[in-house]
């Protein structure tokens, strides 16, 4: 069975550790060409990644006969723009997360790849990550009875100096803040165990007034399942805080999102701590089950559908969405 080959455009510091050699060890899959404003930088990322071609610009990438599926890793205001190229040249497309700028532009781009007949994929990637699978598996197991809530928080101190002049403090490229940029992968993990999402509502609010964006947001959330979950996202703390926590009948779940984290399972039975750790490339096991799905052996956990249900939960925390 020949390789899924993959162009990567905008080949920036996701893609040299956590994505990129992700696309050459999947099985079945290689990397063939990659696209990044700064040509010097891409062809640097090409020479050291064994990557054989390099383009100047994003519809070359798209276009390249020799292309057959393309990763977008460039900022989200312009996830929409390149992918509904990619949607116009029929190739399956991974975008990465939030998914868009905001909900509306996420539905724009399920159309135009459902009438393209092509899938689109959002890089959600701990949904395939080994401790978040464990943490599936054992809720499915009834490990903690019957689940009925999950909560998410995630806090440390407000950032500023050089820090705050990146892309994930500014509105107009990241449509929104650190909220959007982090808070959308516990956004879709409680999607994940709970979802899908229906119902959801929130406050953000500028607390430190060191950026333009909300820095403290909280969010309560209603699924198909009847289950409720909560999440507060404080860029304000004195403290770090990373926590995802699934309660039952019977019992809790817990474990850190961003951290290599053990998963801790507490019942009458007492406390069982697991320790499954991230693979080298974290985005890997995801890839993976993208060119599973294109080869038709399985199917991937994360779309385009599944994707723009979180940016619309975000939407509705942030205030932008009524109803």
């Amino acid at each position: 069975m020949t390789n899924v080959r993959w162009g990567i455009v905008g080949v920036g510091d996701v893609c040299e550790v956590k994505s990129g050699p992700g696309f050459q060890k999947a099985a079945g899959s290689e990397l063939v060409a990659v696209m990044r404003r700064d040509r010097a930088k891409a062809g640097d990322f090409a020479r050291r990644h064994g990557v054989p071609r390099v383009h100047r610009t994003a519809d070359e990438l798209i276009h390249d006969p020799d292309v057959d599926a393309v990763y977008i890793a460039t900022h989200p205001n312009s996830h929409r723009e390149i992918s509904l190229k990619v949607a116009a040249a029929r190739k399956p497309c991974l975008v990465e997360k939030p998914m868009a700028m905001n909900h509306a532009e996420c539905v724009g781009m399920i159309d135009a790849f459902a009438e393209a007949g092509v899938p689109l994929w959002v890089a959600y990637y701990r949904r395939a990550l080994g401790r978040f699978t464990l943490i599936r598996d054992l809720v499915a197991d009834g490990t903690i009875g019957d689940l009925t809530a999950v909560r998410v928080q995630l806090a440390e101190p407000l950032a500023g100096g050089e820090r705050v002049k990146g892309y994930r403090f500014d509105p107009g490229v990241n449509g929104g803040g650190l909220f959007m940029d982090m808070g959308s992968h516990m956004v879709d993990l409680m999607d994940f165990y709970a979802g899908p999402i229906t119902h959801a509502l929130g406050l953000s609010v500028n607390t430190g007034g060191a950026y333009a964006t909300e820095d403290v947001t909280v969010g309560a959330f209603g699924f198909a399942s009847g289950i409720v979950g909560s999440g507060t996202w404080n860029f304000n703390a004195d403290r770090k805080v990373d926590e995802l926590v699934l309660t039952g009948t019977r019992g809790e779940i817990s474990t850190a999102v961003f951290g290599d984290a053990d998963v801790i399972v507490v019942t009458a039975d007492g406390t069982h701590v697991h320790a499954p750790r991230n693979p080298p490339h974290i985005h890997q096991p995801f890839i993976q089950t993208i060119v599973d799905q294109l080869h038709a052996r399985g199917t991937c956990p994360s779309t385009g559908v599944s994707g723009a249900r979180a940016s619309w939960a975000m939407d509705r925390c942030l205030g932008r969405l009524a109803g």
